[in-house]
Parts: C-alpha cells; structure tokens; sequence
C-alpha cells in the first residue's frame, strides 16, 4: 500500500492578496493509480488538514459535539455562558424543536448573529460564523462520529466551524464509483443527520470522493428533499440530483480531482471560509447554491480591478473595467449579482447599477436581487422611478434597462449622480452596449467602473464590417478580458451536453475554383433552390428520430426522458420562411402524431425595442398580435425572443469554436 502523495505547486492570482481559486495547480507527479483502502485515504485525508492547522478532535458522541460547539462559540464571542444561558440559546437559537434543514441554513447564511438574553436581563450578540473577519473563526476536524436514527452511522469526516458540523466528507476507496459516496449521503440525509439534535442538519457543504475523483456540492433543501426525509414520495427528484455536484478547479479551468490535491486548494482556511461566508447564495427558492471555481475568479477579478483602477486614479476609463466570457448557461446571472453585492460593499462605492437589455429577463433579475436588496428591484416603468432610485442614498443596488437608464441621461443631463463613484454591470453585453446609448452612459458618468458579462464576445474578426469595426468590440467597449469560461470548459466539466455536428455538402464545386473567380454568382439564390430545400427537408424527417435520439430513453435530473430538440438555423429570414413553409408543404398529409412541430422565429428589428422604451414612457401601450396565432411571417412574442436569446448564443459559440478547431 502506497501513502506517499505527489509533490504539488499551488501559485495564488498574482492580483489578488488572498484569493480564494488559486491561479495554476500543477502536479509534479501522478500516483493515483496506487492502491489505497477507504481507511487509509481517509488518514492520509485527515493528516493534510492537520498540516493545513485544523484541529483534530477525538469525539464520536453528540454530548460530546455539544459541549465543543459551547467551547468554541465562547472562544468566538470571547464570554463563557453560564448553565442557564447556554441550554436557553441551544434550544431557542441553535437546535430549536422546530428547526429543520432551512431554519438553520437560513441562520448560517442570513442570520448568523443571534440574540443571547443572559441571566442579569441584558442582552448579548452572539456570533455563529464571523464572516467579516473569517480567519477568527475555528476549524476543527472529526472522523467516524456515531449517530442513531432510524438506523445507527457512523461518518467518515466531518469538518467543524467553531463547533457546528458545516462540511461533510464521504469517502470510498480507490476504484469506487464516486457516486457510490453520494448515495452514501442521501442516505445519511434520510435516516440520520436529523436525529438528537439535529447538528448535522447545519452542513452546509458536502464533499465526496474515491481518492481520484473528488466533487463538492450544496445542501440544496428543496422541497421534494424535505418530502423524503419525511418519508413522502416525491416526484422532484432532482433535489439531490447527481447533475448538482461541481468540480473544483484552477483559475485556468483546469480540474483539481486527487483527494490530497483538492484538499490543499479547497480545504485552505481561508478557501474554505471564503465559499462558506462569501459565495453561497440562498436563494429566493430557499435554495443553498454553492458558486463553482470560474465564477468566484471572475467575481474576485472584478473586485480587484474596483480596487487597483480606484487606487490607480484610472476610475472612469477602459483600464477601470473589464469584461467576463462565460458561455452561455454557465450561470452569469449568478455570477454577476454576486459581483454585485460584494462591490456594494466595498467603501469607495456609491452605488451599483445592473443594466440589462429585456424586459423578461428584467424581471427574472429583478426577483433573484431583491433577496439580497430590499427596493432594489423594482419594476423601473418610467424614468422618474429610476430618477428616485439614484437620488436615494439607501439604494446602493439598482436593477434597469439600458434603454432606462439613456433615457435618464437624455432628460437630466447634468444630475449630481454622474459625479458618484459607481460600478456598472451589462448582463449579455454583447447585444446592446455597441451603439449611441452605451457612449451617451459613458460620457455621462464620470467615476465609473464597466464591466460587461458575455458568453459570445464580439473580437475585431466577427466585428461588424464598416471603417469603426474595430470600436464595435467587447474589449474596445469594456476594457481587458478578466476571467474566461467557454463552452469547451463547459463540456469538459460536464455543466452542458456535448454537441454533435453532422455536415452534409449539398453544393460540390470544381476544385480549381475559386470563390473570388465567380463572385457574379448569386450564392444565396443557388442555396435557396427549391430543389435542395425540398431534398434537406425530406432528409431532416427521414433521419430526425436517429440524430435526436427519439427512441432512446436516458435519465436527466431525476426524470426518464427521450430523445432531444433540435435547432435548425437558417442564413437569413427569408430562407426560413421557405423552409417552414416546405415542412409545411411535406408534412400536410401526414396524421398529426408523426408531424414534426416547427416553430420559425427571428429577432426584432435593431432598434425596436429603443421605440418600444419610447412608447412606453409616454404611457402607452403596445398591443401584439395574438400570441396564440401562428404566422408564417413571424413570431413575436416573449417566448419566441427568450429562445434566440438563449439558444441563438450557444448555436453562435458552436460555431466559431468548430471555426478555430
């Protein structure tokens, strides 16, 4: 049996003091191969945090749990509680009757400073968890701790945060299916970690791993998670889905998987804390999620970029701000409120103001902040509300429309707003920030860091052709590229299904032609043909079960499904229409149940929803057509634009990454 571990090399972000994903990990040598047992890994496991300063303790019974978490919230709060006053707060503020998974992740997360009533009458602060000064917070490691429920476990490791179990870690040997750890968990979930007192119910993160592969992820407390330690059926299933486990990895997306490796990154004090105290979010849904290693480095990068632009005088220029590629579906969203929050509370800033482009995805923001912002959200119909909202020093987040916010500056042009120290955030910058409305924001604030989310950046090459192609750029418009999470990073992590491109050549030229040489031929009408529309369309419903795997059935998030949509994008508008209408032509004579469904959507014009911000501010309203018609012309509504917007960036990533390849 081999306990020697390969010798490795952590190097932190070179601009960030502490940061909390370390820049590049790289192994000098690799033994996983080695033979270990479940007990050995898990000693090998516990010696590492003792030499990253946990400390061990010998203690397999809940008394014994108990007394240590009364030392140790002592030990935090610098006081001792006297018989009366500690068995008062364990009861009340700690492992209350009616507590569960949510009252106390809630208390970690929301409510983390409780109110002691000591025996004299007075009344006292009492801190579980110090999240603005982390390092005084104690860790502590446990093994094999005993517990009885409904039937009797022991635990493999359990990492304690001044006395409460917030960390737990199952381990397999060497050769085990990981998902053989996460079963064990569930497991315990439903028979144990709520028995006594309920202590274990506080774990607020959970690491598995076989010694080569390690994953960390989130007690999510869902509802159908309840349900079934209740003994209900549940039919959300996806509460504790195998899909919600996260790799942890380098700034570089470079996967940390060895249990030792993973141990020296995730398992560093301050790492460990700052996920625990920082990048958790619970969420509107009373969910806990757990941010993944791209999106804390791109949070910690613009962060540092706040504060070395601020130091540096360069506040209000490129060299203040910067930009995020992160594909599409990697959670931006998340990513960027989070940014958000933590640049509210930097000193030196005024305000932050979060600008997107639609107004559903206005609203779906909209619900997300105003967990973390009270008055944040609202519902900016007019100017006049965003005018209140600048003009209120409360409201240290704001949630509008780039087309809102050009219209504030239009009618006040000269308002004492553009002199605060701001931070401006463009979620999908590359649909809007390109344009009058962006340089009219730009010339108007003075003291500004910009700061743009994107998961298809527009470079020189894919530019808008023209004499200012190159002013129409992401890093012309935001600054330098901070942080990148592409959709191969995404694939390779498995976050996103892979792709299949299947490339059928319906048009074969001579090879000794050039396409320089034929310029006068009408390439479009020569692909428009009816001949080859009515060939791909036969050959898309002859071969559209095999290539979407409709007679497949697979397991996804807790659900048998079968088979996939597809996407089928067209040149132009026009070369839409006459596909759907050849679908159509094909399709009439076929019973209902073997029809495909097609759906032909497109975009807006460029600046109708600018007018559409227009009408609206006059208090008009627009009437659509019914959005239950089906038009051959076109589809607008809502749910035909969420789909462009969503899948037209991914289909545009696709692309130019088969491009490059």
């Amino acid at each position: 049996m081999s306990q020697s571990r390969p010798i490795t090399h952590c190097e932190p972000l070179a601009l960030f003091e502490e940061s909390t994903v370390v820049a590049e990990f790289v192994r000098e040598r690799d033994d996983d191969n080695a033979y270990q047992s479940e007990a050995a890994l898990e000693k090998a496991f516990i010696k590492q945090l003792q030499a990253q300063a946990y400390e061990y303790l010998p203690i397999t019974s809940e008394a014994e749990l108990v007394a240590n978490l009364r030392r140790q919230l002592e030990k935090l709060n610098g006081m001792t509680f006297s018989d009366a006053e500690w068995e008062t707060f364990f009861s009340t503020c700690i492992a209350g009757n009616n507590d569960g998974i949510i009252e106390k992740t809630t208390r970690i997360q929301e409510d983390h400073i409780q109110i002691l009533k000591r025996d004299d009458g007075s009344t006292k602060n009492i801190y579980l968890i110090d999240k603005q000064r982390i390092h005084n917070n104690s860790l502590q490691v446990v093994n094999q701790y005993e517990a009885v429920g409904n039937y009797a476990n022991r635990y493999d490791v359990t990492v304690l945060v001044n006395g409460l179990p917030l960390v737990h870690i199952e381990l397999k040997r060497r050769g085990v299916d990981i998902r053989e750890a996460f079963n064990q968990i569930n497991r315990y979930q439903r028979d144990s970690f709520w028995a006594g007192c309920g202590l274990f119910e506080y774990v607020q993160l959970f690491i598995i791993s076989n010694g080569t592969l390690t994953k960390y992820y989130s007690n999510t407390v869902r509802s159908g998670h309840l349900a079934e330690q209740q003994g209900k059926k549940s039919r959300q299933k996806n509460s504790n889905s195998f899909a919600f486990t996260s790799w942890w990895a380098d700034a570089r997306n470079q996967p940390i998987t060895d249990l030792i490796d993973f141990t020296k990154t995730f398992f560093a004090k301050h790492t460990l804390l700052s996920i625990l105290t920082r990048y958790c979010v619970f969420d509107v849904d009373r969910k806990l999620l757990v941010m993944r290693p791209y999106q804390i480095v791109a949070t910690e990068q613009i962060l540092q970029r706040i504060i070395t632009s601020t130091n540096a005088r360069r506040v209000g220029t490129p060299a203040a701000g910067g930009y995020i590629w992160h594909t599409t579906g990697s959670g931006k969203t998340l990513t960027s409120f989070k940014t958000a929050q933590l640049a509210r509370d930097l000193p030196a800033i005024d305000k932050v103001l979060f600008v997107v482009d639609r107004k559903d995805l206005d609203y779906q923001t909209m619900k997300e902040y105003e967990r973390f912002e009270k008055g944040a959200a609202n519902s900016n119909t007019s100017t006049a509300i965003l005018k209140k909202q600048l003009e209120n020093p409360n409201a240290r987040i704001i949630i509008t429309t780039i087309q809102k916010l050009s219209n504030f500056i239009a009618k006040n042009p000269k308002h004492p707003i553009y002199d605060a120290h701001v931070v401006i955030i463009f979620d999908e910058c590359h649909r809007s920030q390109f344009g009058d409305m962006h340089t009219d924001i730009t010339n108007a604030f003075k003291r500004y860091h910009l700061f743009g989310f994107t998961g298809t950046p527009i470079f020189s090459e894919n530019a808008p052709g023209g004499s200012k192609a190159l002013l129409c750029t992401t890093e012309k418009a935001f600054g330098d590229k901070l942080h990148t999470y592409t959709i191969v990073d995404a694939i390779n992590d498995k976050n996103v299904l892979p792709f299949r491109v299947d490339y059928i050549n319906t048009i074969k030229a001579s090879e000794h032609i050039r396409d320089k040489q034929v310029s006068s031929i009408d390439t479009e009408q020569a692909l428009l043909a009816p001949e080859r529309i009515t060939q791909i369309v036969a050959y898309i419903r002859e071969h559209f079960d095999q290539k979407t795997r409709r007679t497949t059935f697979y397991s996804h998030k807790g659900k048998r499904l079968s088979g996939f949509n597809s996407l089928f994008a067209t040149a132009s508008i026009e070369a839409a229409k006459r596909y759907y209408l050849e679908f159509s032509n094909q399709q009439k004579k076929l019973p209902p149940p073997r029809r495909l469904k097609v759906g032909l959507i497109y975009s807006f014009a460029a600046n109708e929803e600018a007018a559409r911000a227009a009408i609206a501010e006059k208090g008009m309203v627009i009437i659509e057509k019914d959005e239950l018609s089906f038009d051959t012309d076109a589809i607008r509504d809502s749910v035909a634009e969420k789909f462009k917007d969503d899948w037209g960036d991914i289909f545009q990533e696709i692309m130019e990454y088969l491009g490059k390849a």
